[in-house]
């Protein structure tokens, strides 16, 4: 059984039909990127996956459940969890502090009340710091990062919850290209406990990290297999030569 299936996803605003039938199936532990010229209804898919937006028509399979018509916040208690582009780190708290944040989301409210959450957690946040190489910067706040590490402490709070599913809407965006190699080592850690579905402009990246592809053009899905598969296909050379 998928952890995630997506099919027939139709998503109009007004005139303008941004998906037209979409489907997206990710496995298990699987990383699976979605790529596609501007304006394809990746991040319209995405956003239809997380519940941010509803789907016209069309199904949303979740660990055998039907979450088309989800909340946000009955998918997160799922097992899912979403970052998009635009970082949503509190840049006034520390480093520590978001990830505190992020862990008691699932604290009880009498933990919380009695502050016993915060001792409890001390190793925890440390430790998912350590992860993405932040640890030195604990006590740091949030806005003395530089953009690329903002990016991973708002991916390191979206892993807190330690999802079964991580989904990521252009996280190198703006980086350099050492911050993006440096992303690629962070996140392939990761597959060993949650599925991930990228959404990236940048194919060599999506390409090192990726176990299979999905390409969308004007709202359809026009490929999806491995990442080989992708690279061979006639259609998808067409499409991109077609926008460059």
């Amino acid at each position: 059984m998928a952890l995630l299936e997506a099919s027939g996803i139709v998503k109009i605003f007004g005139k303008l039909t941004a998906l037209d039938g979409a489907a997206l199936t990710i496995a298990e532990n699987e990383f699976h990127g979605l790529i596609g010229p501007n304006g394809s209804g990746k991040t319209t898919l995405m956003k239809c996956v997380a519940g941010a937006e509803a789907p016209t028509q069309g199904r949303v399979m979740f660990s055998g459940t039907d979450i088309t018509d989800a909340s946000p916040a009955e998918r997160a208690r799922a097992g899912m969890s979403l970052k998009f582009q635009i970082t949503s780190v509190l840049p006034a708290l520390t480093l520590y502090d978001n990830i505190l944040l992020a862990l008691q989301a699932k604290s009880s409210l009498a933990a919380l009340v009695f502050s016993r959450s915060r001792h409890e957690l001390h190793d925890r946040v440390m430790g998912i710091l350590e992860q993405f190489r932040l640890a030195n910067r604990a006590g740091d706040p949030a806005s003395a990062l530089s953009h690329g590490q903002q990016q991973w402490l708002e991916i390191a709070m979206a892993l807190a919850a330690e999802p079964k599913l991580l989904l990521l809407d252009e996280p190198t965006g703006g980086m350099s290209l050492e911050e993006r190699r440096v992303t690629g080592e962070l996140l392939q850690p990761i597959k060993t406990r949650c599925s991930l579905v990228i959404v990236e402009h940048d194919l060599d990246f999506i390409r090192d990290i990726c176990d299979r592809l999905t390409v969308l053009d004007q709202g359809s899905v026009i490929c999806s297999g491995s990442v080989q598969e992708i690279q061979a296909s006639p259609r998808v050379q067409e499409v991109y030569l077609r926008r460059a």
